[in-house]
């Protein structure tokens, strides 16, 4: 290879590879939601909490856009039973507060979609609770 053409191949590569790197985006199955605590008191008002982490640096995301909100409790050979959830503001980054009304014992499921910043998918989780 003349040294011409080496240089040529060389700078071409380092363009390609630059130009890659700069277009990667992470995929949304980077994130998970979890339980802050999962087991949580049977109330009208029952206060939940959940963040959203990065996979790869286990970093807690802190400016997620939570769009959708679901709570629902299983139930054995029928639709699952819904109840009201609300957003709430919260007191700590990286974590997302709720407001449920979980007025009987037993598993709940939180189902979440969420935005996080320069990530062109949605964020989709379905978080356990356990009501007592």
């Amino acid at each position: 290879m003349h040294r011409s053409t080496a240089i040529l191949f060389a700078a071409t590569l380092g363009a390609l590879l630059a130009g890659a790197v700069g277009t990667a985006k992470a995929d949304p199955k980077d994130y998970r939601f979890e339980a802050v605590q999962p087991n949580v008191a049977v109330s009208s008002q029952t206060p939940i909490a959940v963040r959203l982490v990065h996979l790869p640096d286990k970093a807690p995301v802190k400016d997620a856009v939570v769009f959708s909100s679901k709570m629902e409790m299983p139930m054995e050979g029928m639709a699952p039973m819904k109840t009201a959830i609300t957003a709430v503001k919260s007191p700590v980054p990286g974590e997302y507060h709720f407001v449920t009304d979980l007025s009987m014992e037993g598993p709940w499921t939180l189902t979440l979609a969420a935005k996080v910043q320069g990530e062109a998918g949605t964020v989709i989780g379905a978080i356990p609770f356990v009501a007592r």
